[in-house]
């Protein structure tokens, strides 16, 4: 995969951060149509793929099981749970290997069918097979054997047909339609669209292309499709509606366009591909990977997707609330001392930067006097600062004021870990961050989180120099690019111990 250089991925485009951090760009009149439009939720093919397979699985060890509990009243547990259990899991092996558990096979009806029927007898002759060599022809029960095989194989056709009903419905709602923009224009981008429609139409939704050049080579709509602007306005149009995949259509031989298109789009939080449907050079299939048949390579993946999404979701919302749980006696005594030390609202909140440079409401307990808050950070916070109150000198010390977030998490606003969300207008000597630091947005590829990798290697607390805040970039995007659940459990634990060393916290 393509991997962008963070000090250099936007050097010609800072312009462009600028004016997206400060202001929304003018899109063209199409494209605020398009943007205006509301989006379908869409499902992630391999999680429909993945819980499509377990319920089989489950069914059928279900069924096999319900059977043998209902007629063979001598056999022998150990031996038949096994085997069924067993079975199960190879008829699933030999299903993947038909090509049947694919969004592809589920729309097929006959096709589909005849390939998991030919599988699931497969299993019973492997079984047979297996009883004949071990010689385990007085353990079986024959009448449970075909009982199975032939109650499984009913069970199968019936849960493939409801299963293609679905799918067709969910793809006619276009929820399994990945929402795809083409860069470039001109002959290669309408030979690439045409190619697209005929071999993925049900799994790309086509959007509109961007393109920089504006002669004939690049006209209004290619193969009726759009052109809604530059490139530069898709990092708007990105942010204003959802976009799935973007597919580069220039020749490999254009590297000083592609790595140009490249540097403005790596902030985006997308799967990025370039189109290598139209290139002399031909390489291994192994090379490629493929949009319906298109091939393509591919520059940049989404950070998080697919299981690795659900796994985030489902990490977030359980500490998140044993969080909330656990700490709701501190909380309540936090929120008890700020209300009598000063007059004001308990809770402090503040809008900044999110997932995909969106603006959230993030919460904080107040640890400032009421008249002397700077809701936009434009001002940062020092030690012996006059506008923090003696509460909130110990809750920003001990990070206390930060627990609320927890409620933010299970709002799906942030994660519990990520690059932390900074305030609007927060500088590093005198320096808007996204000034400061080349490639500064790209941290918003993902969630942003209440702590995170930058912080418990102890980048936290005041940044007064350009420095510091590069290094929380650097940091940031480090974690990005190497996420894992373990590392994020990981971080959750050294989190604590961390914030026993407040040095730069005021």
């Amino acid at each position: 995969m393509f991997r962008l250089d963070p000090k250099q991925a936007v050097l010609d485009h800072v312009a462009t951060q600028r004016a997206a951090a400060v202001g929304p760009t003018v899109l063209s009149a199409a494209a605020e149509r398009i943007a205006q439009l509301p989006a379908e939720p869409s499902y992630s093919g391999k999680v429909v793929v993945g819980i499509a397979q377990t319920i089989e699985a489950l069914l059928l060890a279900t069924l096999g099981i319900a059977i043998y509990g209902s007629y063979v009243a001598d056999g022998t547990p150990l031996f038949y749970v096994p085997l069924i259990l067993g079975a199960a899991g190879l008829a699933n092996v030999l299903f993947n290997a038909a090509r049947t558990h694919r969004i592809t096979a589920y729309r097929s009806l006959v096709d589909q069918c005849a390939r998991v029927l030919g599988a699931w007898s497969a299993v019973f002759l492997l079984i047979m097979v297996g009883i004949f060599l071990f010689k385990a022809q007085d353990q079986v029960s024959r009448v449970w054997l075909v009982s199975w095989y032939a109650s499984g194989a009913l069970l199968l056709v019936i849960f493939r047909v409801s299963l293609r009903a679905l799918v067709m419905q969910w793809t006619g709602e276009g929820k399994l339609r990945r929402r795809t923009v083409i860069v470039g224009g001109g002959k290669d981008a309408e030979a690439l669209i045409s190619a697209l429609q005929s071999g993925a139409n049900s799994d790309i939704g086509l959007i509109g292309l961007f393109d920089d050049r504006n002669d004939d080579r690049s006209p209004e709509s290619v193969a009726s499709l759009p052109k809604l602007g530059r490139v530069s306005d898709l990092i708007e149009f990105a942010r204003r509606t959802r976009v799935d995949l973007v597919i580069v259509s220039m020749p490999l031989s254009a590297e000083k366009r592609v790595l140009e298109m490249l540097k403005q789009l790596w902030v985006l939080p997308v799967d990025i591909r370039l189109s290598a449907h139209m290139s002399a050079l031909r390489f291994t299939s192994k090379a490629y990977s493929y949009v319906g048949n298109v091939p393509v390579f591919d520059m940049a993946d989404r950070p998080i997707s697919d299981w690795n999404l659900v796994f985030k979701w489902v990490f977030d919302k359980v500490v998140a609330l044993t969080a909330l749980i656990l700490l709701s006696p501190v909380m309540l005594a936090v929120a008890i001392a700020i209300k009598l030390e000063s007059k004001g609202p308990i809770i402090f909140k503040q809008k900044r930067h999110g997932f995909n440079n969106e603006l959230i409401e993030v919460y904080k307990f107040r640890s400032m006097y009421t008249d002397r808050m700077d809701a936009n950070a434009a001002k940062l916070v020092t030690k012996g600062d006059p506008r923090v109150t003696k509460v909130g000198r110990i809750i920003r010390k001990t990070s206390l004021d930060e627990l609320p977030q927890f409620i933010n998490v299970l709002q799906g606003r942030l994660s519990v870990v990520g690059p932390r969300p900074h305030a609007l207008q927060a500088k590093a000597d005198n320096r808007l961050y996204y000034d400061a630091v080349e490639g500064y947005f790209a941290r918003h590829k993902v969630k942003p989180g209440i702590t995170g990798w930058a912080q418990i290697n102890g980048w936290r607390g005041e940044t007064d120099t350009v420095d510091k805040i590069m290094q929380r970039v650097q940091f940031d995007l480090h974690y990005i690019e190497n996420w894992s659940i373990l590392l994020d459990i990981y971080i959750v634990f050294m989190t604590p111990i961390r914030l026993l060393n407040s040095e730069n916290a005021y």
